[in-house]
């Protein structure tokens, strides 16, 4: 994948998510992670009342969303019409959950963009992390969001590396891929469009769109 590829506009179709005006402001999709919290609050402030709950500063539900009594949410988050919060899911903010969304059992969400229709929906942990529409992670599959040596991430491409300048970033999964389970995607992952990653894969670098990662070194393209 090149540097090129790696764009907002290349991995998400921005019609499918709140975030909208949010990610439209950036070329690389990480670099709207520090801003999320901000927008978060003041695209909150501005959403019907007549269409979402404000129990407490700084969060929003949907009146259509499904949230178990045992799901917990610290602010700022706003979670989108018909999305699903199952038992114990955890929600510790900077996180916007996008329409139809699941966020499964003992999920936790911290500083992420789900898109609508993600499904997150077992012992997931995601992190810094944009998930694009219909996005699907398996069961116990992560994205490690720090680097051993606490060293800024790269984001390794074909083309050079490029420079965040975030100790944290997680993973930018591309609209409709696929994560199989108890996989981790290491720090600075970036999923191309409808690509599948194969269970208990380690992925670094980046998976090309309409791809299939095997494991490190065989990445396959999808055929018809």
């Amino acid at each position: 994948m090149k540097k090129k590829e790696m764009k907002i506009t290349d991995l998400f179709d921005l019609n499918h998510t709140m975030a909208k005006p949010l990610l439209e402001k950036y070329d690389y999709p990480w670099e709207a992670l520090d801003e999320l919290g901000n927008f978060i609050r003041e695209l909150g402030a501005s959403l019907p009342k007549s269409e979402y709950d404000n129990p407490a500063d700084g969060i929003w539900i949907s009146k259509s969303a499904k949230m178990a009594r045992t799901a917990g949410l610290m602010a700022p988050v706003i979670v989108g019409p018909a999305a699903e919060l199952r038992h114990c899911a955890y929600v510790r903010g900077n996180v916007i959950i996008g329409a139809n969304a699941v966020v499964g059992n003992s999920t936790e969400l911290k500083n992420v963009i789900l898109f609508d229709f993600v499904q997150v929906p077992h012992y997931n942990y995601v992190g810094d992390s944009i998930l694009g529409f219909r996005a699907h992670m398996g069961a116990g599959s992560i994205t490690s969001n720090v680097k051993a040596d606490k060293k800024p991430v790269q984001i390794h491409a074909e083309d050079g590396d490029v420079d965040t300048g975030r100790k944290k970033v997680g993973a930018m999964i591309g609209d409709g891929a696929d994560i199989g389970c108890n996989s981790v995607l290491n720090p600075g992952t970036v999923i191309g469009k409808n690509s599948n990653v194969y269970p208990l894969s380690s992925v670094r670098g980046c998976v090309d769109a309409n791809s299939i990662y095997k494991k490190q070194g065989e990445i396959v393209e999808k055929k018809d």
